[in-house]
């Protein structure tokens, strides 16, 4: 313990002593104006007093004085609880558990008006001049090349993506127009159609997505209308997965050729991926001729997705083909 505490403790217990003497004494006095039988009788118990209060005082005043004298003398320890503290501060704090990601889709916070605030990769959704779908009109109509289809029949998953019907293929089918052969990858169905003729909507439509060696994409639209059953369309409602999420291998082979209309006529144009991350420079082409499906195979889609469907964008000025009639 330092010196200078040590004497600060001996000189607060003299004086502490010293007042309780005087306190004795005075009570001695005041005692003393009795009669001698009561002052004796009263000088064992003021004896008794003294030394009760001497124990008490010095031990409390002792306590008080090395409890204050402790904490500066124990300096070190002050820092060590002080770093403590610090430390503790610095310590990084548990991350709160952040919100789950807002999903792109076709409602709410994931809706198409929002599709570019989710991503910086989306930013072509909301600045893109060339953006898919587009209502189709005013096209000029030129003898264009018929588009080569080779769909032989392939084995095919069905998947529920969360956002529409998909069926993926496997290797082999493809497509040729001018001079490119694409692959075809996988076809998606949209209600209602994403494309419209000079106005017009239909009740469904589907997406056939290839892709050529070089990874540029090509789209072929088929407009879906409400009439007689689609034999296609049932093989694949006939496979639909019980799980989103989950490819089922569905058996046997699919023939892609029956989602073709018989007029072989088309729209062409350059635009983009209808969803995010909304990229450009894909080649599309929409049949002119609707193929029918029936209302019930319709109502089975509308079960899963009443809407999924992006809203038609700017044309901006681009040239539109469409091909002669027959």
């Amino acid at each position: 313990m330092d010196r200078r505490v040590r004497k600060f403790i001996r000189l607060t217990t003299v004086a502490v002593l010293a007042a309780l003497v005087h306190a004795a004494w005075a009570e001695e006095s005041s005692a003393s104006s009795v009669p001698a039988s009561a002052a004796d009788a009263s000088l064992d118990v003021l004896r008794q007093r003294l030394a009760e209060r001497l124990s008490t005082k010095k031990v409390d005043s002792t306590v008080k004085v090395v409890a204050k004298a402790g904490k500066g003398d124990q300096g070190g320890g002050s820092k060590d609880e002080s770093a403590r503290s610090r430390k503790k501060m610095a310590e990084p704090k548990p991350a709160l558990a952040l919100a789950s990601p807002v999903v792109w889709g076709y409602a709410g916070a994931g809706a198409p008006e929002h599709w570019a605030n989710l991503s910086p990769d989306n930013k072509l959704c909301a600045l893109g001049t060339r953006q898919s779908p587009i209502d189709i009109r005013d096209g000029i109509k030129v003898e264009l090349e018929k588009v080569q289809f080779d769909y032989p029949p392939s084995a095919f998953s069905v998947i529920d993506t969360g956002r529409t019907v998909q069926v993926n293929l496997a290797a082999g089918g493809s497509l040729t127009v001018m001079g490119r052969r694409f692959e075809l990858v996988q076809f998606h169905f949209h209600r209602p159609s994403e494309e419209r003729i000079n106005g017009r909507g239909f009740d469904m439509g589907v997406h056939l997505v290839h892709k050529d060696a070089e990874g540029r994409l090509a789209v072929l639209a088929v407009l879906l209308e409400r009439g007689r059953d689609q034999p296609l369309v049932q093989t694949i409602w006939n496979n639909l997965p019980l799980e989103k999420g989950e490819a089922l291998k569905a058996p046997g082979l699919l023939d892609v050729n029956q989602l073709l209309p018989e007029d072989p006529s088309y729209f062409t144009y350059m635009g983009s991926l209808a969803e995010p991350p909304c990229s450009e420079g894909v080649l599309w082409m929409v049949m002119r001729q609707p193929v029918q499906l029936s209302a019930n195979q319709i109502d089975i889609f509308s079960k899963l997705y009443p809407m999924n469907a992006r809203p038609v964008q700017a044309s901006s000025g681009r040239l539109i083909k469409e091909s002669l009639s027959r």
